[in-house]
């Protein structure tokens, strides 16, 4: 159960997958404050990273049973410094956004001498997320926990034709295609999160070469990125810490314990999930699912997280103003670019 997470403040959602051998893409410094109860850090700094795994879609991490996903933040309006009102760009100008990097990834890479395909913003669109509590029992029914869109996220991941590609490199050429997609090393370009985390990363890589094309200041933008991706784990912390949400989840707790599941709160619930290439069987896993959705809603759990995450997000967005600020410029601002990328690609 995972998207793409650019919306500003999204909820949390746990880390990417490996990022290769040799250098990593970024490195990671731990600063006075770093961590936060139950949520893994979101550090999705780049749109494709070139590793073991061949070139792997970044913006689709996050397993949805393994521990909070990500939701889609309602959208906001933030006043620029001028005073002039920001918003979110829409879902087709994100596409339009992430289509734009990917066309500019692939022809770094090309120029450098390596092969890379444009991958999809959501290669599996059923997915959803839900960062404290299943609460759709609609989709429950379809989807139980979602690992059957896990192991279809998976097999895109393993078997498209980016993985195919880099596992048909010769051993002597692979380190060379990393060191193309992310730099060399992870030094020339560093960020400090809100936590104190120090992240660096390499401005020579054709990902960064790819993201200079859109955020001409790149500096500016890497900046504004790792803040608002790190303010979910934040918000999260805030919201499951909150004595409400503490309180609702005790009533879905005693909910699900008269349907059978004798779990504390939510992420015990994850917890006891196997991972998705060895899951329930389907009608256990639906009708777990079913049951927290069903409780969830019952006991006005879903009801009481979406109103603390909006208050959070709301108060972290205040908090952490110049680079939220930054972060909707700079989107708006690309979207004519991206817009030029893309139709100049087509008349090729």
């Amino acid at each position: 159960m995972s998207s793409e997470g650019d919306v500003v403040g999204g909820p949390p959602q746990a880390a990417a997958g490996p990022d290769g051998p040799g250098e990593p893409r970024e490195r990671r410094e731990p600063g006075p404050h770093r961590g936060g109860p139950r949520y893994r850090r979101r550090i999705l700094l780049a749109a494709a990273v070139l590793g073991v795994g061949g070139i792997v879609g970044a913006g689709a991490a996050a397993t949805g049973h393994g521990g909070a996903a990500p939701v889609r933040a309602v959208a906001h309006r933030t006043a620029s410094p001028a005073g002039e009102p920001l918003r979110e760009v829409t879902e087709p100008e994100a596409d339009l956004l992430h289509t734009a990097e990917q066309i500019l990834l692939r022809d770094c890479m090309r120029d450098r001498g390596f092969v890379y395909e444009p991958v999809p913003r959501q290669p599996v669109p059923d997915a959803r997320d839900f960062p404290y509590v299943v609460d759709d029992p609609e989709w429950a029914r379809r989807h139980g926990y979602g690992s059957d869109l896990d192991r279809k996220r998976e097999e895109i991941s393993t078997e498209g034709v980016n993985e195919r590609y880099f596992r048909s490199l010769p051993q002597e050429r692979r380190a060379p295609a990393i060191a193309a997609a992310n730099g060399s090393r992870p030094d020339g370009l560093s960020a400090r999160a809100p936590d104190g985390l120090k992240i660096s990363r390499s401005p020579d890589g054709c990902q960064s070469q790819a993201e200079r094309g859109l955020y001409p200041d790149l500096a500016a933008w890497f900046q504004a990125r790792v803040t608002v991706d790190s303010l979910p784990p934040l918000r999260g912390g805030q919201v499951i810490a909150d004595g409400e949400f503490r309180g609702a989840t005790r009533k879905w707790s005693v909910c699900m314990n008269a349907a059978g599941y004798a779990f504390q709160d939510p992420a015990a619930a994850r917890a006891a999930l196997p991972p998705p290439e060895r899951p329930f069987p389907r009608e256990r896993e639906v009708a777990m699912a079913v049951a927290e959705a069903g409780c969830a809603r019952s006991s006005g759990l879903a009801e009481t997280a979406a109103r603390l995450d909006r208050k959070y997000d709301t108060e972290l967005r205040e908090k952490y103003g110049h680079d939220v600020t930054a972060w909707l410029r700079f989107r708006l601002d690309a979207l004519p670019r991206a817009r030029a990328v893309v139709e100049a690609d087509a008349e090729r």
